[in-house]
């Protein structure tokens, strides 16, 4: 049994590996069919950098349109990162004591 568990992820090495130097897609996530971003995705990791994720954001002003939105994990990740230092430097302006001009 154990043997069987040693070969297997050995067997799954070469594939991670050839997987680890994909390029990101060459248009924008969210231009993208889902038969692309279908074919973009396979032999990836869901984890994997260069993974497209889609999305369904509510369009502000309308209770039913949505928009689909697709980015790869790794520009999820930089919107994550850019959103919530927007909410700090918001914060932060918003506790500053007010400049006196006397």
């Amino acid at each position: 049994m154990l043997n069987f568990v040693v070969i297997a992820l050995f067997a799954a090495a070469p594939a991670a590996e050839a997987n680890a130097d994909r390029a990101p897609p060459t248009q924008a996530p969210s231009e993208m069919t889902n038969a692309e971003i279908k074919a973009h995705n396979e032999g990836l990791a869901a984890t994997h950098p260069h993974y497209i994720k889609c999305r369904k954001i509510e369009e502000i002003g309308s209770w039913v349109k949505k928009a689909r939105v697709c980015r790869t994990n790794e520009q999820w990740k930089k919107a994550w990162a850019q959103g919530n230092q927007n909410a700090r430097d918001t914060a932060e302006a918003m506790t500053r004591a007010p400049v006196n001009s006397n």
